[in-house]
């Protein structure tokens, strides 16, 4: 006599669904709408940037936005939660990069800024940034023009970016 037994895997380590956990949450930032919420989590053992559906109470797939290699750290939202400031420092080095989560992709925005730079800003509708830089020796602030050519996030959100 045989016994067959099926069992479904159980990841001991689920992130969890709801806002608030037992796990450090810091550095909070609100969509201009107010629907969204991102913030820095080390949910699963893992220091990142997540997203927060305050409307429809689930968390947002960022794919390609936290890279094994970088911390993300100081997230900034624009109007509609389409894009995200924030800062990214690979092997020491801090850079403001910009997430759109139309196309999945980051952009670093400093790339040849050979000082330090902190606390990102971006506007509501994700054309320009605002953030903090060493480059004069102090802590000085710079606005970054995106330019005329990118996409908006603009109050209606009738962008051709849809959940």
């Amino acid at each position: 006599m045989g016994f067959v037994v099926a069992c479904t895997p159980v990841n001991p380590i689920q992130e969890p669904t709801t806002l608030n956990s037992r796990y450090t949450d810091e550095q909070p930032t609100l969509s201009g709408n107010g629907r969204y919420v991102a913030f820095v989590s080390n949910r699963n053992g893992d220091r990142k940037i997540v997203m927060y559906d305050l409307e429809r109470q689930v968390f947002i797939d960022l794919p390609r936005l936290n890279q094994q290699q970088a911390i993300a750290e100081s997230p900034s939202l624009s109007r509609n939660g389409r894009y995200m400031a924030y800062i990214s420092s690979d092997q020491g080095r801090s850079e403001v990069a910009i997430y759109d989560r139309a196309t999945k992709r980051s952009e670093i925005l400093t790339r040849n800024y050979r000082s330090w730079v902190r606390n990102p800003t971006l506007s509501p509708d994700g054309r320009y940034v605002a953030f903090e830089t060493s480059r004069r020796g102090q802590w000085d602030i710079e606005v970054l023009d995106r330019g005329p050519n990118i996409e908006l996030d603009i109050p209606d959100g009738s962008t051709s970016f849809r959940q």
